[in-house]
């Protein structure tokens, strides 16, 4: 009898033991999927969200909407460009944004939508590097172009190289001169294409800097993959108006 319980205790123990495996096997492919369908709806909301905006302004028969936010990027992006960045020195100098946008009449923090078709993913777009932008989508740094187009601009677009089981930029390396990415935002989509690949060691700032003349994002990520960021991996695009 007392045999007959210990074999019984035993099987429920392993029992447990492996659902409890199971379920560790499991969880990150559960994250992925609630983190698939969070973004997935943060985007639609962008998209939904912009299409009112261009409504209203149809309507209200205004040939540009924000006007006084774009026309303040444009001014930062110029700031930027002719201060030589000087303030991009510090990891809070890129946290920050320099823009609230809700200050400004929008619903929220959401500056648009990057869309790599090569690599099936589209994120929403922040403005400030933090950790919460950085868990949400891809975020813009801070002291680097505001991605709205125009000479002498490079927007840097940082993504983490796969986090809590949801890609991000993971597969960055698929990437190939030649293919396109694109910035949604309130006042047009803008096109780039690749044009140049660089692995970077993460204090190399000036590898981000402001090309003059260009129009330009850059993408950034750790490299390689779940060791720490040794390195930077760094994705050249030019808007494709400009090619040569």
């Amino acid at each position: 009898m007392k045999n007959d319980k210990l074999r019984l205790a035993v099987m429920v123990l392993l029992l447990c033991l492996a659902t409890a495996g199971a379920a560790l096997a499991v969880r990150p492919w559960v994250f992925r999927w609630e983190k698939d369908i969070e973004i997935k709806k943060e985007v639609n909301h962008y998209w939904e969200v912009r299409e009112m905006i261009q409504k209203v302004s149809e309507e209200q028969q205004v040939p540009v909407p924000y006007a006084e936010l774009l026309d303040e990027m444009r001014h930062y992006n110029m700031r930027l460009y002719t201060h030589k960045q000087r303030d991009l020195n510090c990891k809070s100098a890129y946290e920050m944004s320099e823009f609230t946008l809700t200050d400004y009449g929008l619903p929220d923090e959401k500056f648009g939508v990057i869309s790599i078709p090569k690599l099936d993913l589209e994120m929403p777009l922040f403005l400030g590097a933090s950790e919460e932008n950085m868990a949400a989508g891809a975020a813009v740094l801070s002291q680097t172009s505001i991605p709205i187009g125009g000479d002498s601009s490079n927007a840097v677009i940082a993504g983490h190289r796969g986090w809590n089981g949801y890609p991000y930029f993971l597969d960055i390396e698929k990437l190939e001169e030649g293919d396109e990415v694109t910035i949604t935002n309130i006042w047009g989509t803008l096109h780039y294409c690749v044009k140049e690949i660089q692995i970077i060691t993460p204090n190399d700032v000036n590898a981000i800097l402001i090309r003059p003349g260009r129009d330009m994002i850059t993408l950034l990520t750790c490299h390689p993959p779940n060791t720490g960021g040794r390195y930077r991996y760094l994705v050249f695009c030019e808007r494709m108006e400009d090619a040569k």
